[in-house]
């Protein structure tokens, strides 16, 4: 596997990025444990992590679309 350089080095490390945080929001996510929490009680709105999270899925999105873009193409 050959090293990114320029931009695509930027957007292979935004990538990794969005994929650590993507998959730490996965696992943080506790719905059936909430459960039984009154609310005061709550760390984050549950509401809140899947906006963020949807977000984080439309960037990572956003940036695959980028690198397969800016790869060269077999004529």
């Amino acid at each position: 596997m050959s090293t990114p350089t320029g931009d695509n080095a930027f957007l292979h490390d935004l990538e990794l990025t969005v994929r650590a945080e993507l998959a730490e929001t996965e696992a943080g996510r506790s719905e059936e444990e909430a459960v039984g929490v009154p609310v005061e009680e709550w760390l984050s709105d549950p509401t809140e992590v899947q906006r963020y999270e949807v977000g984080l899925r439309g960037l990572l999105d956003a940036v695959e679309a980028v690198e397969e873009g800016s790869q060269p193409r077999d004529q």
